[in-house]
């Protein structure tokens, strides 16, 4: 059964599709409508802004604890409908059911952290330099925050975003990718059950020339004080530029060529497990996702053999059945997907299936699930042989593919890790613990794991990368509170007089000259 979406504004579905309309299918079953979806345009855009700039005063004089509530109240909810929401989110982007249902629990869990920081939003009270006078700081909320998000963590991300700018004042328009609209109106539904104002959470459903071009037009209008953006790295750098223009620093999560170091000590089951799972779960289409898996030349060929014949066997097919991976998330993957395969060169040697491509009965995959036919299913693909300088090494591969190259010391390693530029996550698999410490120091990523996949963030642990990767902003955890609050410093003098600092401060003059007298013996 299809739903209508469109975009709300004030709790109310916006009239008209001045953006034009689209329908969302299944891209596990291509012939299944799950929504029509209604898109607006920049005005739109402007139209959420000025209606969230309206309400952001009035949830900002809510007190922080009963804000916290709110954000309880929310998380219950969430739970109670979480097997409801998951199958959304499975036949809208076609995440296999039991990914689903851990990234709704990753919006169970943020809540359940923030719940509480609605009591702990603390400032400080400072000694002052000089008498009968008190120092205090303050977090204020930043105003009306935009959030820009994309499809492949249709819920989970977005919450990363959403409950905390909830919870310390802000109102929020949110724009997730257009192509999982159907998930996007859900997770707001829950939200404004779980007791939310409607003035609070405005949701804009548009493209990203549109969201673009309303973005400016909300920023120059001074609209929106902060903006989220989670997408790819290119994409991100114009966001980076736009509020840079308006004095902001934009929250900037991208994308990511994550690498997998395989060390002569390591257990290689357990790398090849973390390497099967980061590689090509969710069909290699997280930010998260490995990009390259740099082996010692000692373990290469051994490593190669196991994960080439781990990654045949995975099952692979319709995402309501026990499936390692389903489907693209929508068609303009799938076709961006068939350009990244083009890059592969004769220098390098192709595992994993027993094919490449699309899969279809005329181009089968080995014990695959379901009909070939349905949707938009790839042979997952290894790429061995990579070279520093090929484009696969150093470009994001969005979808199931990675690649695999040698290294002879754990410098060379680093430097490898750190060579694309991007810095969003890394693994390193070892039983040594000098070279966890000295992989740690050495790579850029942001997170490090270690005996673990570069996949798989936790609510209360700083999620963000550097260089390509984001802008050193951080989500998740009380890290993220510093991207929707400022600081407020307050001084408050009850001596009667002026008294100004670094002047009328008593000094305590010491003798200089003083020396102790050593006993000789």
């Amino acid at each position: 059964m299809e739903r209508n979406v469109a975009s709300v504004i004030n709790g109310r579905p916006v009239d008209g599709a001045p953006g034009g309309r689209m329908t969302i299918v299944n891209p596990a079953h291509t012939d299944e409508v799950v929504a029509e979806v209604a898109l607006g345009d920049a005005d739109t855009f402007v139209a959420a802004a000025r209606a969230a700039k309206d309400a952001q005063q009035a949830w900002a004089d809510v007190p922080a604890p009963v804000r916290g509530r709110a954000i309880a109240h929310i998380g219950r909810i969430v739970e109670a409908n979480q097997d409801a929401l998951a199958r959304i989110v499975t036949r809208e982007i076609g995440k296999p059911h039991v990914e689903a249902l851990g990234e709704v629990r990753e919006i169970i869990d943020t809540c359940d952290f923030f719940l509480g920081e609605g009591r702990r939003l603390y400032g400080q009270t400072v000694p002052s330099e000089v008498p009968d006078k008190n120092l205090f700081t303050f977090r204020e909320p930043v105003g009306v925050v935009s959030v820009i998000t994309a499809g492949n963590f249709p819920v989970a991300v977005p919450s990363w975003y959403l409950v905390p700018a909830l919870l310390t004042g802000n109102t929020v328009v949110w724009k997730p990718a257009e192509y999982a609209a159907a998930s996007a109106r859900a997770l707001v539904e829950l939200f404004h059950a779980g007791g939310l104002p409607e003035g609070a959470l405005q949701l804009v459903l548009t493209d990203g020339e549109q969201t673009f071009a309303g973005l400016e037009k909300a920023l120059d209008a001074g609209l929106v004080n902060k903006v989220g953006f989670t997408g790819s790295s290119v994409v991100g750098a114009r966001i980076g530029e736009l509020t840079g223009r308006h004095v902001q620093s934009a929250c900037l999560e991208l994308g990511g060529k994550n690498p997998l170091v395989v060390t002569p000590s390591a257990d290689l089951d357990l790398a090849v497990e973390g390497a099967l799972f980061s590689g090509f779960g969710t069909a290699g289409q997280r930010c998260t996702s490995l990009g390259t898996v740099i082996v010692h030349e000692s373990v290469h060929d051994e490593f190669l053999r196991r994960y080439d014949a781990a990654v045949e066997d995975a099952a692979i097919g319709d995402p309501k059945q026990d499936v390692l991976y389903g489907p693209m998330l929508s068609k303009k993957f799938a076709d961006r997907f068939e350009d990244y395969l083009d890059w592969v060169q004769p220098h390098q040697k192709v595992l994993g299936s027993t094919s490449t491509g699309r899969i279809t009965s005329a181009n089968p995959r080995k014990g695959f699930v379901g009909d070939p036919d349905a949707g938009l299913y790839y042979h997952p693909v290894i790429v061995d042989g990579l070279q520093p300088d090929d484009r696969i090494f150093l470009e994001e591969t969005f979808g199931p593919l990675v690649g695999v190259t040698t290294y002879r010391d754990l410098d060379e390693a680093i430097a490898l890790a750190n060579r694309p530029g991007y810095g969003l996550s890394s693994s390193i698999y070892t039983t040594d613990p000098k070279e966890v410490f000295r992989f740690r120091r050495g790579v850029s990523a942001g997170m490090v794991s270690v005996n673990n996949s570069t996949s798989g963030a936790e609510a209360h642990l700083p999620f963000g990368g550097n260089g390509k990767s984001g802008n050193g902003s951080r989500q998740s955890g009380m890290w993220v509170l510093d991207q929707f609050t400022r600081w407020q410093a307050v001084n408050w003098d009850y001596s009667g007089r002026l008294q100004k600092a670094q002047m009328d401060v008593v000094d305590l003059t010491p003798d200089e000259s003083f020396r102790l007298d050593a006993l000789d013996a």
